[in-house]
């Protein structure tokens, strides 16, 4: 009777040990991915940021472009609107492709691709979209590293019982996915 008392201690604290284990792992991951997140809406606030004082200086050269200006503009307000990851990710998505039609208009207009002050804004833009392609593909990894680990027996099971739940990747879709088409 005795012995069977503390094998039964003995596994009940096992279990709880790895309870523990699975839940600081979860945790861990978990939060790497809501840092991931954090980068990406860093970088699409520094986006967000910079796309008035571009709008303006085109506004001077390209006053005929002004759907595209509005396009712009309406899809910056998207962006901050959007408030799931999809959401997000479309507004996202969307801006580039305003943003790289707007640049390739402005190869029409000699005086404003020598402006200094659009060729430094559309460098920061440019380097801007670099880090965001990169935070999102690092909080992608980081999904699919939590994902799969919540996916996995047994972590399954107790992933589950303690709360975790997947999370959802940042996912380019639809149109976003095709070439920007540029008609002059």
């Amino acid at each position: 009777m005795v012995d069977a008392t503390i094998i039964i201690i003995v596994v009940a604290v096992v279990v709880a040990l790895y309870l523990i284990l699975v839940y600081n792992g979860l945790i861990r991951i978990k939060n790497r991915v809501e840092n991931a997140w954090a980068q990406i809406d860093v970088q699409l606030r520094r986006r967000y940021d910079l796309i008035p004082n571009l709008v303006s200086t085109v506004k001077g050269y390209a006053k005929h472009e002004k759907e595209l200006l509005t396009q712009v503009t309406r899809e910056r307000s998207n962006l901050v609107g959007g408030a799931s990851m999809a959401k997000k990710a479309a507004a996202s998505d969307a801006i580039t492709g305003a943003l790289k039609s707007l640049f390739a208009v402005a190869e029409n207009y000699p005086d404003l691709k020598a402006n200094q002050n659009f060729m430094q804004l559309q460098e920061e833009l440019s380097g801007t979209e670099s880090k965001i392609a990169y935070a999102r593909q690092f909080y992608n990894d980081q999904v699919m590293l939590f994902n799969t680990k919540l996916q996995v027996f047994p972590t399954n099971v107790f992933g589950r019982m303690l709360g975790f739940s997947d999370k959802e990747m940042f996912e380019t879709k639809g149109a976003a996915r095709e070439n920007v088409k540029v008609e002059f």
